[in-house]
């Protein structure tokens, strides 16, 4: 049945569907994981890095951009939709500063982009980008802000959040971690540690190492705000000690069945 209504974006379904942004979204949600967490002093994204024996080490190839002084994104899905829509997203920030002198609006820069992506979803002969998005910013309206838009062109704010590979059991697991009875706004350092957790349990397979993993965090200090790329060395200690933990744990576990 599907066959028949997705050679094209503008043809629904019987059922109402739009099959090729179902395929879009299915695209995204099959690449690496991208998770962020909103904390009281910051904002947080952490991804899994792409890593190969025969990469260049010395060229960087970072997933997670910055787009204006107050935004940074991180993208997930087919990465050359990710470069051009990273671009636009840094066309349209340059733009509003152009025009109005000032820094666009975290949640302003997401919806123009989402008009975007919505439109290639309502014309013949385009496709949907096969990406989804996380963003963090800051403004001096809202503060700190993390939103998480998908191919079809919505966006949505949230406090954490999880996209791309097992985004489902990420999501989980945060909501674990940062819910009991109710929200536990955590601190930055705990964010990090937090998120270390998710992106273990995300790899299939593989141990979890400091160079298969992007980190950077959004804060403000002295009204000037700070986009920061967490080091290596940094997150190798965080997996280190989330290691230690880990070990921990199995031992009280084999020593009281």
């Amino acid at each position: 049945m599907a066959r028949l209504y997705d050679s094209r974006t503008t043809i629904f379904s019987p059922e109402g569907r739009l099959y090729q942004v179902e395929y879009a979204m299915e695209a995204a949600s099959q690449s690496g994981t991208c998770l962020g967490i909103l904390a009281r002093d910051g904002v947080l994204l952490a991804t899994e890095r792409v890593t190969h024996k025969l990469l260049d080490s010395s060229i960087p190839a970072c997933k997670i951009c910055r787009l204006s002084e107050d935004t940074a994104c991180c993208a997930t899905g087919n990465t050359a939709d990710g470069n051009v829509l990273t671009y636009e997203l840094r066309l349209i920030a340059q733009r509003y500063a152009s025009t109005y002198g000032e820094v666009i609006p975290c949640e302003q820069l997401v919806s123009h982009l989402c008009d975007v992506k919505q439109a290639y979803t309502q014309y013949g002969g385009k496709r949907p980008f096969g990406v989804s998005l996380l963003y963090m910013g800051w403004d001096c309206r809202f503060g700190f802000q993390l939103y998480q838009s998908d191919p079809s062109g919505n966006y949505s704010g949230w406090k954490a959040t999880c996209i791309g590979r097992k985004s489902g059991a990420a999501t989980g697991m945060l909501q674990q971690e940062l819910f009991t009875r109710e929200y536990v706004n955590p601190t930055l350092e705990e964010a990090k540690n937090v998120a270390i957790k998710v992106l273990a349990m995300t790899l299939d397979g593989c141990k979890l190492s400091a160079s298969k993993v992007e980190m950077a965090t959004l804060q403000r200090l002295d009204n000037y705000t700070i986009y920061k790329i967490v080091e290596t060395s940094e997150i190798h200690k965080r997996i280190e000690k989330y290691n230690t933990l880990q070990a921990q744990a199995a031992k009280r576990m084999f020593c009281n069945p």
